[in-house]
C-alpha cells in the first residue's frame, strides 16, 4: 500500500476523554469479545436495541451487535459523563443514529462501521461524521462499479491492471460510504458521489470541497475511510 493511507499508532485512551472542535477521534473496536462481556454489554442496550439484536437469524451477527452497540454506549458515555444505558439515540430519515434528547445539546457527532469482527467509531464535536470500513474479499467490482459508480470512474477501474482495481474499488467504496454517511444521505446515491482519486493520490470529493476525507489502514486486509466536515483537524487514534 502507498503512503496515502494512514497506517496509524492505537493507543489507549485515557480514563477521562474529552472533545473539541478541532478534534476528531478514531476509535478501534474487536467485536470478539468474552461471554461475560456481552451479558454486562447487553445490559446497557435499550429495548428496541434488543430486540433488533434478537432478530439476527446467526448467533455470530447477533453477539456482534451487541458488542457494536454496547460498546459505541460506553464510548459516548465517557464523552457525556453519563452510563452508558444513559445513552438516548434517535434515527434520521435514512436510518443514521444521532444523539437525542438533551444529549444532542453536548454538538457531539459519531458514527459506526463494522467489517468481519472489527468496528471502527468516530466521533467529532460540532462536525458531521462518517466512517466507512470494509474488508477487501474477492469481488466483481466491475459490474459493481458499473452498477454504483459513475461512468468515469467505472472507465477508470476498468483501464487498471486487475491487480490493482479490488483495491481502488474499495477506495471509492469507503470514502463515498464515509461520506453519505457523515452527510445522512442513503447510500442510493452513490453514483451521484464523484470523487478524484488514484492509485497513488488521496482521495477528494469533487463535488464538496468542505468536505475532509482521510483513508486508513486499521488492519491487514481492510480498508477504512473517515469523512468530516471541514479541515485544520487533530486526529486521535484510541483502542478500545
Amino acid at each position: 500500500m502507498k503512503m496515502i493511507f494512514s497506517n496509524p499508532v492505537w493507543v489507549t485512551a485515557p480514563t477521562e476523554v474529552s472533545i473539541l472542535s478541532e478534534d476528531v477521534h478514531i476509535w478501534r473496536i474487536s467485536l470478539d469479545r468474552p461471554q461475560i462481556e456481552l451479558q454486562d454489554l447487553r445490559k446497557t442496550l435499550s429495548e428496541d436495541e434488543i430486540a433488533r439484536a434478537e432478530r439476527f437469524y446467526f448467533e455470530e451477527h447477533r453477539q456482534n451487535f451487541i458488542a457494536g452497540r454496547g460498546i459505541l454506549r460506553k464510548i459516548l458515555s465517557q464523552y457525556l459523563n453519563i452510563q452508558p444505558q444513559q445513552v438516548q439515540f434517535s434515527y434520521e430519515a435514512k436510518g443514521k443514529p444521532v444523539l437525542a434528547g438533551k444529549f444532542c445539546m453536548s454538538k457531539i457527532s459519531f458514527n459506526l462501521s463494522h467489517s468481519q469482527g472489527l468496528a471502527l467509531c468516530a466521533v467529532s464535536c460540532v462536525r458531521s461524521i462518517g466512517v466507512d470500513l470494509e474488508y477487501m474479499r474477492p469481488m466483481e467490482v466491475e459490474a459493481l462499479s458499473e452498477r454504483f459508480f459513475s461512468v468515469r470512474e467505472h472507465e477508470f477501474i476498468c483501464s487498471l491492471p486487475p491487480e490493482k482495481r479490488q483495491e481502488i474499488f474499495f477506495r471509492y467504496w469507503t470514502c463515498k460510504e464515509a461520506y453519505l454517511k457523515a452527510t445522512g444521505a442513503g447510500l442510493t446515491q452513490l453514483e451521484n458521489i464523484e470523487l478524484s482519486l488514484a492509485p497513488e493520490q488521496p482521495a477528494k470529493i469533487i463535488s464538496d470541497e468542505d468536505w475532509c476525507l482521510f483513508e486508513l489502514l486499521p488492519a491487514d486486509n481492510f480498508l477504512s475511510a473517515v469523512a468530516v466536515a471541514g479541515s485544520g483537524l487533530n486526529i486521535r487514534y484510541w483502542q478500545y
